[in-house]
C-alpha cells in the first residue's frame, strides 16, 4: 500500500514496485486522478492487480475507511509506504496554530496511525516492510519551515522506534530522506533561477533528483535483498548532507 500514490514520489514508487511484480493498493485524495493512475498502471503492467481508494489519510475517519476497505478485500498486505504529506513554508513566527498543526497531521500523525492500523496485517508475513518518506529537512536546516523539519525529524525517530519494537513481528521499518526532487510540489521553487542555482551549489552531484531515483531506494528497502536492514534513514540527496566548506 502506498499513500500519496497518484503523483511524484508515490507514483514513481508504484511504478517501480509494479515493475518488480508487486500488486498495488493505492491511496490518494484526488479520486479522479487516482483512477487515471490505476488505468495507466494496469495497462503498463498487465500481470499485476492495481486497486485504489480515495482518502485523506490525515483524517482519522478516512484512515479507518482505508482499512475497512482492506478488510473487505481480504487481501494480504506486506508493504506500507507512508508517502502522503504536505507543507506550507513560512517563517516560524508567521504560522497560525491551525497551519502548523495541519502540517503535523499530514506528515507525522497520519504515518503514525497508518503504521498502527497496518500492524495486524503486516504481522501475517515473515518479512513485511514499512518505508516512511522523510526528508533531509529532518536532519539539518532547510528553508522549508520549522514545522516541516520537526515532522520529518519525528518521522525518522518513529522509524527507529518501530524498527526496534516490531522486529520481533517480522516487520522491518526504514525511511528515505530526499533532498530536492523534481515533482509538481517542487516546481514553483525550482522555477526561480537564482534559487535553483543556490540549490545546485549545495548539491555535490550538481543536479535535481528524479522521483524514480527515490523510488528505487524505496523498492530496495522493501526487497529480500534488504532483509538485514532496519531502522535506517537513507538519504537520497545527491550528497547534500555531506557538503561542508
Amino acid at each position: 500500500m502506498i499513500t500519496g500514490a497518484s503523483k511524484g514520489i508515490g507514483y514513481a514508487a508504484a511504478r517501480e514496485l509494479a515493475g518488480l511484480g508487486a500488486s498495488l493498493l493505492l491511496v490518494a485524495r484526488d479520486e479522479d486522478y487516482l483512477e487515471q493512475v490505476c488505468v495507466e498502471l494496469t495497462d503498463d503492467f498487465p500481470g499485476i492487480d492495481v486497486l485504489s481508494f480515495a482518502a485523506d489519510v490525515s483524517e482519522a475517519e478516512d484512515r479507518m475507511a482505508v482499512f475497512d476497505w482492506i478488510a473487505d478485500l481480504d487481501t494480504p498486505l506486506s508493504i506500507l509506504i507512508n508517502n502522503a504529506g504536505g507543507n506550507m513554508p513560512k517563517a516560524t513566527l508567521d504560522y497560525h496554530s491551525a497551519e502548523y498543526r495541519s502540517i503535523f497531521e499530514q506528515n507525522l500523525f497520519s504515518a503514525y496511525e497508518m503504521c498502527r492500523l497496518a500492524h495486524p496485517y503486516l504481522t501475517q508475513h515473515a518479512n513485511a516492510a514499512i518505508v516512511n518518506i522523510g526528508s533531509v529537512s529532518g536532519m539539518t536546516h532547510v528553508r522549508t519551515g520549522s514545522p516541516y523539519g520537526m515532522t520529518k525529524a519525528a518521522l525518522h525517530q518513529l522509524t527507529r522506534n518501530l524498527a526496534a519494537e516490531w522486529a520481533i513481528d517480522g516487520i522491518r521499518v526504514n525511511a528515505v530522506a530526499p533532498w530536492y526532487i523534481r515533482t509538481q510540489r517542487s516546481e514553483p521553487a525550482l522555477a526561480d533561477a537564482d534559487y535553483l542555482d543556490e540549490v545546485l551549489d549545495r548539491t555535490p552531484l550538481r543536479r535535481i533528483g528524479e522521483p524514480e531515483e527515490v523510488a528505487a531506494a524505496i523498492a530496495f528497502l522493501c526487497l529480500p535483498a534488504a532483509s538485514y536492514i532496519t531502522g535506517q534513514v537513507l538519504a537520497v540527496d545527491g550528497g547534500f548532507l555531506n557538503y561542508g566548506f
